[in-house]
């Protein structure tokens, strides 16, 4: 999502959840159900099934997941050297996935070298 658009979506979510909006909502307490294959085309059910039990994850999907554990990993490391091959490796992790998904630029995920570039810049 775009920053913006994402902090107007978090700022929505918080307010409503002031009001109350969430409270006594169906289902709360319960576990959700996540075998629920409804929204799935009646062909393809057996093949999903067939994939989800072997583990087997679609590339995008994969491709987000490392790159949220290289987040974490970058989150706890001290070392300069360290992170600067961390954040190489997330950027190129961002980069196949931006290539992968052929959205248009405005939807990209972000690299995470901008922030880190200005603010380095900023301090000398």
């Amino acid at each position: 999502m775009l920053p913006g658009f994402e902090k107007i979506v978090e700022e929505r979510i918080l307010r409503a959840q002031k009001r109350g909006l969430f409270d006594n909502l169906p289902g709360a307490g319960r576990p959700l159900n996540f075998d629920d294959d409804s929204g799935v085309a009646e062909d393809l059910r057996l093949a999903f099934k067939i994939l989800k039990n072997a583990d087997c994850l679609p590339p995008e999907i994969a491709l987000k997941k490392e790159i949220l554990q290289t987040q974490d990993l970058l989150a706890g490391v001290e070392s300069a050297g360290e992170k600067y091959r961390l954040l190489k490796k997330l950027n190129f992790l961002v980069l196949k996935l931006n290539a992968a998904r052929q959205v248009p630029v405005a939807l990209e995920a972000e690299q995470l070298y901008f922030d880190k570039l200005t603010d380095h810049l900023g301090r000398k």
